[in-house]
C-alpha cells in the first residue's frame, strides 16, 4: 500500500512526530492510522527515556487557583528550549498538573525527594500496627504500607484527579507521554500548594 502525503501529514499533525518517522510507521502498519499512532508513541517513550540525562533549563511556572480562592498552586516545569516552553501540549501538560497539585495535595515530586527520616518514621508506625505478626511477615506488610504511602504522597506516583480524562494515568505516565511528544527532557522541577488557614 503507498502512503499519501497527505496521511503522512495528518499522522504528524496528531502526533508532532516528524515527516520521516510517520511515513515509516504508516508503511510498516499498512496505512493504519491507529497503529501507526501506538507505534510512534512506543518508540516515543523508549527515546524520551534515553533523553533523561539532558539538561532542562528552559520552562514554564503556571499557577491555578481554585473556584472560591481557598485552593492555589504553583508549579515549574522545566524543558530543554523555549521553543517547547510555549508550546501548547508543554503549557497544557502544565497547567493540568497545577490543577493536580491543588486537588491532590502531594508533598514531595519524586520517590528521592522523600526524606530518609520521614521515610523510617513512617516504616517504624507501620512495624508497630503490625507488632503481633511474625517478624518476616510484618517486614512485608510494612513495605507494601510503604509503597502505598508513597503512591499518596509523590506527585510522579498519582493518577492525576481528572481520572476521566486522562483513564487513570499517573503523573508519570503523562509526563513521560509529553517527553515522548515534544522530543525533549521533561522535569517536574518544584511546586507550591496553598490553603487558607493551613
Amino acid at each position: 500500500m503507498s502512503v499519501t502525503a497527505a496521511d503522512v501529514k495528518a499522522l504528524r499533525d496528531s502526533t508532532g512526530a516528524g515527516m520521516m518517522d510517520c511515513k515509516k510507521a504508516l508503511e510498516e502498519s499498512g496505512g493504519d492510522i491507529d497503529a501507526a499512532i501506538e507505534q510512534l508513541r512506543v518508540k516515543g517513550l523508549a527515546k524520551a527515556a534515553k533523553r533523561g540525562d539532558r539538561a532542562a533549563g528552559e520552562g514554564i511556572v503556571v499557577s491555578y487557583i481554585h473556584a472560591g480562592g481557598s485552593i492555589g498552586a504553583l508549579v515549574e516545569v522545566n524543558c530543554e528550549t523555549d521553543f517547547v516552553a510555549r508550546n501548547d501540549d508543554f503549557t497544557g501538560f502544565a497547567r493540568d498538573l497545577a490543577l493536580h497539585v491543588a486537588a491532590a495535595a502531594p508533598l514531595h515530586v519524586s520517590d528521592a525527594d522523600v526524606p530518609e527520616e520521614e521515610r523510617e518514621a513512617e516504616l517504624r508506625v507501620f512495624r508497630e500496627i503490625d507488632a503481633d505478626k511474625p517478624e518476616d511477615v510484618r517486614e512485608r506488610i510494612a513495605e507494601g504500607r510503604i509503597a502505598k504511602w508513597l503512591d499518596e504522597v509523590v506527585l510522579l506516583r498519582q493518577p492525576h484527579v481528572n481520572a476521566d480524562r486522562f483513564d487513570g494515568r499517573t503523573i508519570e505516565e503523562l509526563r513521560a507521554e509529553i517527553a515522548a511528544k515534544t522530543g525533549e527532557n521533561i522535569v517536574i522541577r518544584r511546586f507550591a500548594r496553598f490553603a487558607v488557614g493551613s
